[in-house]
């Protein structure tokens, strides 16, 4: 997915190491393009990072069974994001409902459908296109999130796209889940990730408590997508992610009386410092500079060496916005 702000914020992360806190995450509303509002969790005025998880949208659930306007002409509705590039990040693409189309300029074509992870490097450039097709499911509810990669792979892994329709699966007394990525309970999903982390997809049965197993060196969140939970003394509900920070190997969760299904993110505290505007990551202000300029030069030429266009995708490619007059500077990764 694409931060399509038209004055996106530069946000910089760095890896201080927090104890066991507790914290919610207030999100924003967001409009991506002409059809979709999302929830942005992180970057988050507070907390800018999960572990190497550094962006999070929620959307939906939307009902797309009617595409009409308010004035009944036809019209688009769900997902749909032109092409746009990315830089030294994983997308990862996780649906509760409906489908999404995935076209990409390494020539993928594939749909994202509940259950099933769409997971895309970048390495140092990649573009991509998310669309929802006339034939999608009556409903579309989901989650887009993004991965720091680390400076040793960063700009040297090829650019990449893996789907798993088979994911290994999780069982707790009254709760179970999906292992998007990493290690949870034993199980352990085979989606590529270049920091030790996690993510995971739970649901607690009604009134149920999970004692959930932690890794104590990883900070964790929790984002609400059905029901309500209890954590300690925080009750989120649907759209709203708490902190969890690190040094705990469990922690207790406690369902609503209509249950809950929630994602679990988490991993070790992401050590350097990275800059994020628009849809790139860098290490500098000249990262994201020369990135923009190759993505601006690629629309221009029909693709270049760092972006090819993606084949397939009826429409043109999402232009950078302008660059801030100022420096891109670090900011800290946390309040």
């Amino acid at each position: 997915m694409s931060d399509l702000e038209r004055d996106p914020a530069e946000t910089l992360g760095s890896g201080d190491c927090d104890g066991p806190a507790l914290e919610v995450l207030e999100g924003r509303e967001v409009v991506l393009g002409r059809t979709t509002t999302v929830r942005r969790l992180l970057p988050n005025k507070d907390r800018r990072m999960v572990g190497a998880w550094c962006f999070v949208d929620h959307y939906g659930p939307e009902d797309l069974s009617s595409r009409v306007d308010s004035y009944g002409v036809p019209g688009e509705r769900g997902m749909l994001v032109p092409p746009h590039p990315h830089t030294s990040l994983q997308t990862v693409s996780w649906l509760f409902e409906g489908e999404i189309e995935h076209r990409d300029s390494v020539g993928s074509h594939a749909m994202v459908r509940p259950g099933e992870l769409n997971i895309m490097t970048a390495g140092d450039g990649i573009a991509h296109s998310e669309v929802s097709t006339p034939t999608a499911p009556p409903r579309l509810h989901g989650a887009q999130l993004w991965v720091a990669l680390p400076d040793s792979v960063r700009t040297t892994t090829p650019p990449t796209f893996n789907a798993y329709a088979d994911l290994p699966r999780v069982e707790f007394d009254g709760a179970r889940g999906t292992v998007m990525m990493g290690t949870v309970a034993g199980a352990t999903s085979p989606a590529p990730a270049y920091t030790p982390l996690v993510g995971a997809d739970l649901t607690i049965d009604a009134g149920g408590t999970l004692d959930l197993p932690l890794e104590p060196a990883y900070e964790y969140a929790v984002l609400v997508v059905d029901g309500e939970l209890s954590v300690g003394e925080l009750t989120p509900g649907f759209g709203e992610m708490v902190y969890i920070g690190a040094r705990r190997e469990e922690i207790r969760l406690v369902a609503s009386r209509n249950g809950v299904r929630f994602l679990l993110l988490g991993g070790e505290p992401f050590e350097e410092q990275l800059v994020m505007w628009w849809n790139f990551i860098g290490r500098s202000h000249d990262d994201i500079v020369a990135a923009r300029n190759a993505w601006q030069d690629a629309i221009s030429a029909g693709g270049n060496e760092r972006f090819r266009m993606v084949p397939g995708y009826d429409g043109d490619p999402l232009p950078a916005p302008p660059l801030p007059a100022t420096t891109l500077k670090p900011r800290p990764r946390s309040r």
